[in-house]
């Protein structure tokens, strides 16, 4: 295929990714939907390989096509219509929170390929409010949903939606979520027709093939600008929440010639609490770093993955294995496997490499009765922090970084949809590291509480810092705070407690790390 076309079915193909992603948007039902954004979609082969992306969540992109594996396997004789719901993270999913939908694109009979949606419900049940308890088991985070039809053929599966809608604590609200999922899933089955109507289904399916061999071509072409040999590197996650001992994660990164070997082996073994990463979680963190490298122009699709062997160790944190608890596994391991991947990559190409951004999603969750209602409501979001610093340039400040790509939640809407009320949002002057660079500011969030509820905060870099490179400084830790009858306590990293209205909480979130030697007049 010439490259002018081969250029139009990539942009058409990530138009139809797009526009999946602005239905769900305007037809979500919660504020994490139709506020925060936290969603993904994409197209995939017949073969389930991923084959176009919308500029979404990169936890979610990366892990999609196991997803769709997974509903292959379970069902290998879909029909149009068909629609298949998953969130096991052992077979296919993240974490629980996470729902996934794929349906199957068939032209005149024929499959074309699949398209995908995943967001993250703020409940889904288990044993706390938002479903990012402080678990040691799987079982304790949530409803866990092997692949299941929640379509046959165009028709609802009650039973699958009954079943469904009893164990979570807003049913509503899932449901509402649920069906804007379908919504964007039947609008991609649409588009990809209509495609297939214009321009052939055999020149579409051609497009597919020659749109992954050409990323693949593109990062073979990059590797080959990296000098050949092995870096290492480490760091930690804090603890687990249940202990006090930090988590390593280290990986060996071996460059030879036109591939790349990235290997996990030496990583701990999973933990007793909810850090654990699936595989799947592991292959994102690396497709989103090798992906970024590549630049804006590259096809964001699974032939970036060829020319990349990653191996890992089952039964260890970034492979974790039944029945271990996964939900931080999904948000804050997965920024630590990048911030490791970062820390080798700067030692073959230190030109390209930031410092460590903030290194955590800062998940809250907040669950409970609103008197406004009478009703159960859940609260889930994720905060912005501090960029690492660039080799010719500042880190960003207050701005979501590496596998989180949400919004914020906007003061007006939260206010709106849950009794909390924010009291203070404003960037965290000074916690990004200094240097040559200097790395981006975290933020504060505070809020007060009208009526009393559970809070859980499952956040990381609160005791290691955000590293600098080149002689740059590290970034800030964050700080988590309980302000409860006039007394403020500072609080854990990872924690659950119940809180009363009228406490206030807040979060001080980490800064990026600062970049390269100050000089003596560059010096504040």
């Amino acid at each position: 295929m010439d490259p002018v076309r081969l250029e139009i079915f990539r942009h058409l193909l990530a138009a139809v990714a797009e526009e999946m992603g602005a239905v769900l948007r305007r037809t979500g039902f919660s504020p994490n939907i139709k506020e925060r954004r936290d969603y993904s979609c994409a197209l995939f082969t017949a073969e389930g390989e991923l084959v176009a992306q919308a500029a979404h969540i990169p936890v979610h992109l990366g892990a999609l096509p196991l997803s769709v594996q997974a509903c292959r396997e379970a069902f290998p004789e879909l029909k149009p219509g068909d629609a298949v719901l998953l969130n096991d993270p052992f077979r296919g999913g993240t974490h629980l929170p996470d729902l996934t939908l794929v349906s199957p694109v068939f032209v005149e009979g024929q499959l074309l390929g699949f398209v995908a949606s995943r967001a993250h419900h703020a409940d889904i049940g288990g044993m706390a409010p938002g479903s990012m308890p402080l678990a040691h088991e799987i079982f304790q985070e949530g409803f866990i949903i092997p692949p299941v039809k929640l379509m046959e053929r165009g028709r609802p599966n009650p039973s699958v939606w009954a079943l469904l809608l009893a164990n979570v604590r807003t049913p509503e609200e899932r449901q509402g979520d649920l069906r804007a999922q379908l919504a964007a899933n039947e609008r991609g089955v649409r588009r990809l027709q209509e495609l297939a109507a214009a321009y052939g289904f055999d020149t579409l399916r051609t497009a597919f093939s020659a749109l992954l061999d050409y990323a693949e071509r593109l990062m073979r072409a990059f590797l080959r600008t990296l000098p050949d040999g092995v870096c290492r590197f480490e760091d930690a996650l804090d603890d687990d929440g249940l202990s006090d001992a930090p988590l390593w994660i280290r990986v060996a990164l071996t460059i030879s010639g036109d591939a790349a070997t990235i290997d996990f082996s030496e990583t701990d073994p999973q933990c007793a609490g909810s850090l654990n990463a699936v595989r799947a979680i592991t292959v994102s963190a690396v497709y989103y770093v090798f992906r970024a490298l590549l630049g804006y122009d590259v096809p964001a699709n699974a032939g970036c993955l060829r020319p990349l062997q990653i191996i890992t160790r089952p039964g260890t944190l970034v492979d974790a294995r039944p029945p271990a608890a996964v939900a931080g596994g999904n948000v804050e391991t997965s920024q630590r496997i990048v911030d490791v991947l970062l820390g080798a990559l700067a030692q073959v190409c230190p030109d390209r490499i930031p410092a460590a951004s903030q290194g955590t999603m800062n998940n809250v969750t907040i669950g409970g009765l609103d008197p406004r209602t009478g009703h159960y409501y859940t609260y889930y979001e994720t905060l912005a922090g501090g960029a690492g610093a660039m080799p010719n340039a500042d880190g960003t400040s207050a701005v979501h970084t590496h596998m989180t790509n949400t919004w914020n939640t906007p003061i007006e809407a939260l206010e709106y949809a849950y009794p909390l009320r924010v009291t203070r949002y404003a960037i965290r002057d000074g916690s990004g590291g200094t240097g040559r660079y200097r790395g981006g500011d975290g933020l504060i969030r505070e809020m007060e509480l009208l009526a009393s509820a559970r809070v859980t905060w499952l956040t990381e870099r609160r005791r290691r810092a955000p590293y600098g490179l080149a002689g740059g400084a590290p970034g800030k830790p964050g700080r988590n705070l309980w302000i409860h009858q006039g007394e403020t306590r500072c609080m854990p990293g990872k924690v659950s407690f119940q809180a009363e209205a009228g406490d206030r909480i807040r979060i001080e979130t980490p800064g990026g790390g600062g970049w390269g030697i100050s000089s003596p007049e560059e010096t504040p």
